[in-house]
């Protein structure tokens, strides 16, 4: 399974989204807001921390760039990519 494939199933499981499936999420579609998934805050939260928990490091509370890694699974992808190297 691809790092984006993994990624897709994070989201599915850690949110609750029974009736998904990784085929149903576009890799470049955002994550937030009214396109894509239309994810909120909460959303964010928990994802943010079953990113941490399934790849093992601390995420920056002060990161002005944590937005735009959580854009889409593509740039999610690319930033767990990035603090595994």
């Amino acid at each position: 399974m691809n790092l984006e494939t993994r990624i897709k199933q994070l989201i599915i499981d850690s949110l609750g989204l029974e009736d998904m499936t990784v085929d149903d999420i576009e890799t470049d579609a955002p994550l937030f807001g009214d396109e894509g998934l239309g994810l909120d805050s909460v959303d964010a939260l928990e994802l943010g921390l079953a990113v941490q928990k399934a790849f093992d490091f601390q995420l920056e509370d002060g990161s002005q760039n944590l937005r735009e890694h959580f854009a889409s699974v593509k740039t999610l992808a690319e930033f767990v990519k990035s603090r595994q190297a």
